[in-house]
């Protein structure tokens, strides 16, 4: 029960993640996620099947200390948005801003909930949405594609620097899977404990422990 709640909360914040790209870009301007009827919690338009299900399902069942998943991109176009300058920007950082909004407000649930009364079962609850929320939140801002942090870093960047970035993200694309892949093998071997340690840190702050 355990192990399907997780999958569960991971899945929704997953897809909470992608609602907010949709939501920052139709308050800039651009309706595309809006029009295509993507700005709702309803997990069915958003669900990928390979990202949203079976690589999270996989991490959740093997206990592997980093958690991941993606749900169907939110389409939308750049160059509807009101500030051309920083409104990419501000579209690529909305799905970890509401990540991590999510949570520091369960974690302050867990930090002051036993003083407002709330059980054992209902702070656990409050722990793993605030945990699996971090996690999400800070992982997405690493700067590399297809990444939020990558997006976030090219789009403030000046034209003459980002136009050289734009080429290697374009290139990675192209060879899809395998380079996620790659990025994953690396990470898990080189970065993921430091990280992890990281998300730890942070999340004993934000509980008080």
């Amino acid at each position: 029960m355990e192990i399907f709640l997780t999958l569960v909360i991971l899945i929704l914040s997953v897809i909470a993640h992608e609602v907010a790209h949709g939501y920052a870009a139709n308050t800039l301007g651009d309706p595309t996620a809006r029009l295509a009827g993507r700005l709702t919690l309803n997990p069915l338009p958003h669900i990928d099947i390979m990202g949203s299900v079976l690589i999270p399902a996989l991490l959740v069942f093997t206990s592997s200390p980093i958690l991941f998943g993606w749900a169907k991109p939110v389409p939308y176009n750049p160059y509807n948005l009101r500030n051309q300058r920083w409104g990419e920007t501000f579209v690529a950082v909305a799905g970890s801003a509401t990540n991590l909004l999510l949570a520091v407000l369960f974690g302050l649930i867990v930090r002051f909930g036993s003083s407002m009364g709330l059980d054992a079962t209902a702070l656990s609850l409050a722990a793993t949405i605030s945990f699996i929320n971090l996690l999400l939140g800070l992982f997405n801002l690493i700067p590399f594609p297809p990444l939020d942090g990558f997006t976030a870093l090219r789009a403030s960047l000046p034209w003459h620097l980002a136009s050289g970035l734009q080429r290697f993200e374009h290139q990675l694309r192209g060879a899809g899977m395998l380079s996620l892949l790659l990025f994953l093998i690396v990470f898990a071997y080189i970065f993921a404990g430091p990280f992890f340690n990281l998300v730890l840190w942070i999340f004993g702050l934000l509980v008080g422990q």
